[in-house]
Order: structure tokens, then sequence, then C-alpha cells
């Protein structure tokens, strides 16, 4: 109750114009739009990204749509993977706006959308993930370095036939230092959209 109070009034701004304290809508990466339900999301996922949707939720509990503009990764993989879960858990749709682009953890995150739309000029990166001087394809088909992900595509809905399919297509399809952007082919055939 205490934690929950202290981050609502950390979330509040004062207005010059009335002297009213209304609640900021900005929290890192994600900015809350003015109907109170719709997040539009906008930067690469950091380690403060998950304290800054929890945040977010906090200030605005009726969250229900990420309208994405552009995500090209995450400089924390771990981070990413949690904050996306939350965003699956609290089922909440996801958008990729026209002309937007999501890429690496981007994509990722796209894919914990209860339902997941796009816009018109989209582009939609995938390739390896790399740790250090080793890359993902460094490591043997069933490797445990793979399963984290793997685990994260059956959480957000996948079969582990459809998890395992799209994550060694990721890995194979680029290496860390490149990306590949997927055809409408291939955004079809691993299930992107939903």
């Amino acid at each position: 109750m205490i934690v929950g109070l202290l981050a609502l009034i950390t979330a509040c701004q004062q207005n010059k114009d009335n002297g009213v304290v209304e609640p900021t809508r900005q929290f890192g990466i994600f900015r809350v739009l003015t109907d109170d339900t719709t997040v539009e999301m906008n930067g690469e996922i950091t380690s403060n990204s998950l304290n800054n949707f929890n945040r977010l939720l906090t200030a605005y509990p009726k969250v229900n749509l990420i309208n994405i503009r552009e995500c090209g990764g995450s400089l924390d993989d771990d981070i990413n993977l949690q904050l996306s879960a939350l965003v699956h858990q609290k089922q909440m749709n996801i958008h990729l706006m026209d002309n937007g682009l999501i890429a690496s953890g981007g994509t990722d995150f796209f894919l914990a959308g209860v339902k997941r739309t796009r816009g018109s000029s989209t582009r939609i990166g995938v390739h390896s993930w790399a740790s250090g001087t080793q890359e993902a394809t460094d490591f043997p088909k069933g490797h445990a370095e793979h399963q984290k992900y793997i685990r994260y595509y059956v959480a957000v809905g996948f079969t582990q036939q459809q998890a395992e399919d799209f994550y060694y297509f990721t890995i194979n399809a680029a290496p860390a230092a490149n990306i590949h952007w997927m055809t409408d082919a291939e955004i079809t055939q691993y299930g992107i959209l939903k």
C-alpha cells in the first residue's frame, strides 16, 4: 500500500497553469495518452524499463493497449523478457504504428501482445543474440542457452513447435551484428500478427 502510494506520488507533477497535481504521462520510453488506456512506446528497452512500466501501471491501471512507434531492441534481455511477460499477463494488445519499426528485443516485446496488429509501411527485424564473443548459433540446437527464449514464446501463446521454429529462424536469419527484415510471408508463417 505504501509502496503504491509512493509510486503514485512520484508519478505526479505540478501543473503550472492551475496548481492541480496531475499524474505524469511519461515513464521512460512509455507515454500514456490522454485516454488513460493507451501507451505510446518509443525507444530501446533498458534495465529501467520494467520499473518504469510498473510505475505507469500504478498511476494508470486501465492501460490495455501499447502502440509502438519504434523499438530497435533491448539493452537488457532479462528485463525485456520480464517486462514482456508482464504485458502478456496483463492481457494487453500491441499495435505497431504506421511507419513503425521493431527489431531484436523489440520484436520479442511485440509478441507479448494478446492481440498483435500493425499499420502500413512497418518493419519487423530479427537476428541472433550475442553475449560477449559468443552468438546464439555457437550453441547446438536444444542447448540450455536457447531455452529462456523458447520458454518465453510458449508463455505468450506459441506452441512448443511454433516457439522452436520461430526462435531458430531468428538466430539463423542474421548474425548479431546485422538484421533480417521479415517478409510478409515470414510474418504470416511464424504467426507474428494475431
